[in-house]
């Protein structure tokens, strides 16, 4: 004989079993906004069954069912949206941090502008020009000295703009290196207490959503592999592992980087650094170099009178040197050689000075080792000191009066070496091609238009890598968020569905009790 309490026992499982899906339902809807949250669904399951009570065993076909429990709390979460989540993000992180790395050079560059190296560099040469114009003005020749000045100033000041992007670009690799080996470290802790909580019977949900958390946050710094072993998240990038369950076997030194390090943002900041600014540097440095010691041919025109001492490289690589008074001096027919640079150049004539001299250096080094770099360029003092010491005349004249010997002395107005100094904008000069700098033969303006140009390439193919890696990151987000979300509407449909048989467990309770009620005070009374 089935027992009437029997029905209790159904209906309180009934309760206990709906109350702890709204329970869950709740926990859902207070947690909708919280970050890496996955929604959490309850699995119910029909309890154990007795056998239909019989005399001595049921004749009846079927058991008794004893109503419902439920199995576990579990989470909806796909691992392969994860995967998929964690590859694109690490790419995106990659192609973010270039993109601005190359904004900036662009920034510093700061071309086309009035006020960027081409600018400066145009106004050098028409200073030059106008200096030819009236070779023996000083007030044309402080306007070439200032020219130079403010044009060495635009090449040091890019130089220190490059290494200060430089050395704030090692300092966030120092950061983000911290930053993994912070987010390692945590997720090992989480291993750890996921593994305690889970071999006590339990499902650690919350934990595991604050370690995926982590690993997402962890797949935007490096390139990552997941792998869910018994004993936790083992994290490898590349072969080298970073997590494995509650051990972290490797701690990343930001001096020492793995060779597995392929994306990620700490790649994309590596790259950076050494490749898009060292390169934009070197390039910046050859150009320099170029512009004040580069070779080009010159020929130098019959009568041309060069300062004693002077070799010239003729282009088949013998020299002549000219030595002794104005008429050995002399050049007797038109020669072809090879100049190096500004420098080189402005050595061949004479300066507004008496008694003669001949030009010197017209840059230098500001530290004196004599190799030129952007950062490493300044206007001869002697000739910010005193404007008669640039050179402009390439002809000298001999003073006789008789009484004392004769006095060579510059023609000061002769142009033609500031002539050649100003023509020089549209002179094809070899520029070095070492550290990854622009190869090859061109003008200062073909040079430093071919830099920007690749600069720009780079520059937009970054934008759109990044652009196309954000599209995808937003695209798996999403479809992982319509898996793992918490939607609002679904969860208070829930919430009722729950409440009505949550309802419908203790109206059976109600009923039950009316009829123990019935059977203990209605049945038996007759007689009393």
């Amino acid at each position: 004989m089935r027992s009437t309490f029997h029905g209790l026992e159904t209906a309180k499982r009934g309760l206990f079993a709906q109350q702890t899906a709204i329970q869950t339902t709740g926990h859902n809807i207070a947690n909708a906004n919280t970050k890496g949250y996955t929604r959490q669904m309850v699995d119910f399951v029909a309890s154990k069954p007795i056998e239909a009570p019989g005399l001595s065993h049921s004749t009846a076909p079927g058991q008794l069912g004893t109503g419902v429990d439920f199995s576990n709390i579990r989470r909806i979460r796909e691992s392969f949206l994860d995967e998929q989540f964690r590859n694109q993000n690490k790419d995106y992180g990659d192609w973010t941090i270039r993109q601005d790395t190359l904004e900036k050079l662009e920034a510093i560059v700061n071309e086309p502008s009035d006020y960027g190296i081409r600018s400066v560099v145009d106004d050098f040469w028409n200073a030059w020009q106008d200096l030819a114009g009236q070779p023996d003005n000083l007030t044309a020749r402080s306007v070439v000295m200032e020219r130079a000045g403010a044009m060495a100033d635009a090449f040091n000041d890019v130089a220190s703009k490059l290494q200060n992007l430089k050395n704030d670009l090692t300092e966030s690799i120092n950061i983000k290196v911290t930053e993994v080996n912070t987010l390692t470290k945590q997720i090992a802790n989480l291993n750890k207490e996921i593994f305690r909580v889970e071999g006590l019977g339990d499902h650690a949900n919350d934990l595991r959503d604050q370690r995926d958390l982590l690993t997402d946050q962890l797949s935007k710094l490096v390139n990552i592999d997941v792998i869910n072993a018994p004993n936790g998240y083992t994290i490898k990038m590349g072969n080298t592992e970073l997590v494995n369950g509650i051990n972290v076997p490797t701690v990343l030194d930001a001096n020492a980087l793995p060779a597995d390090l392929t994306s990620g943002e700490i790649h994309g900041y590596l790259l950076s650094r050494d490749q898009y600014v060292q390169d934009f540097q070197a390039q910046m440095d050859a150009m320099v170099k170029g512009l004040v010691e580069g070779e080009f041919e010159l020929t130098i025109p019959t009568g041309t009178i060069l300062p004693d001492g002077t070799t010239l490289t003729k282009t088949d690589g013998t020299t002549v040197t000219y030595t002794g008074d104005a008429n050995q001096r002399t050049v007797t027919s038109d020669i072809t050689v090879i100049i190096k640079g500004i420098n080189g150049l402005h050595q061949l004539g004479y300066t507004l000075q008496d008694p003669l001299q001949a030009g010197g250096l017209f840059f230098t080094t500001k530290d004196g080792s004599g190799s030129f770099t952007a950062n490493n360029i300044q206007v001869n003092q002697d000739i910010t000191a005193d404007v008669r010491n640039i050179a402009a005349s390439t002809r000298t004249y001999t003073y006789n009066d008789g009484t004392n010997p004769p006095v060579e002395k510059v023609v000061k107005g002769n142009n033609q070496l500031a002539l050649w100094i100003g023509q020089m904008r549209n002179v094809s000069i070899t520029f070095d091609n070492t550290n990854n700098a622009v190869s090859g033969e061109g003008t200062f303006d073909e040079y430093f238009r071919s830099m920007v140009g690749q600069l720009g390439v780079k520059a937009q193919e970054a934008t759109r890598q990044a652009e196309n890696q954000k599209v995808l990151v937003e695209q798996v987000d999403s479809r992982r968020e319509s898996v793992s979300g918490v939607s609002l509407d679904e969860e208070m449909a829930n919430l009722i569905k729950f409440q009505h048989a949550y309802n419908a467990s203790a109206r059976m309770i109600t009923t039950i009790d009316e009829m123990l009620d019935k059977i203990i005070n209605g049945m038996g009374i007759v007689g009393r």
